[in-house]
């Protein structure tokens, strides 16, 4: 009987450390049997876990965060704004640097990079206007107005879009697609 336990602590241990496998376990004097591990439970991470392990990596400011799937895609601006790294941080928290550049025009990313809030600060901005899960939160100045673009999926499954002004940190224009997974903002 003691064997049998001693068996199956140790299989239970190597399936909760190895993942989902198929491991025969619990062998006792009448019988064999095989257990089936349940999958492996995934760690996603949020957002702002996301932002806090790409930094961690590459230290600048965050330009560009966006989920797709499991996976984060995190554009960083170096302090200085020339460099740029692009970077995917997986459901466990892995960054993975996909592309690096130092050549870049800081010119370019001065607004940014001097922006007084950060990604960060909008992702928290646009969740104090909108509770939910962030799942893209991206630089805008495009037309000349800079801002950020935050977009939440709430808990009755709308996506909220967001700007946020990045001198107040002010949630200056919200609104809400008819469904989750809509990206055309008509709405």
């Amino acid at each position: 009987m003691k064997r049998t336990r001693y068996v199956s602590a140790a299989a239970s241990v190597v399936l909760i450390v190895g993942g989902p496998v198929t491991a025969a376990a619990a062998v006792s004097d009448d019988a064999a049997r095989t257990v089936t591990a349940a999958p492996a439970l995934r760690a996603d991470v949020t957002a702002q876990d996301a932002a806090k392990a790409a930094l961690k990596h590459y230290p600048g400011v965050i330009e560009s965060l966006d989920k797709d799937g499991a996976v984060w895609h995190v554009d960083v601006i170096s302090k200085d704004g020339k460099g740029h790294a692009e970077l995917e941080v997986s459901a466990s928290g892995a960054v993975t640097e996909q592309n690096r550049d130092t050549d870049g025009n800081a010119g370019e990313n001065k607004a940014l990079v001097s922006a007084k809030v950060t990604a960060e600060g909008a992702m928290k901005a646009a969740l104090a206007a909108h509770p939910g899960q962030v799942t893209t939160v991206e630089w805008d100045d495009d037309d000349g107005t800079a801002s950020w673009h935050v977009e939440v999926k709430g808990k009755d499954g709308k996506t909220w879009d967001a700007q946020v002004d990045p001198t107040t940190g002010k949630v200056t224009k919200s609104g809400s697609d008819s469904g989750s997974d809509s990206d055309d903002g008509d709405n």
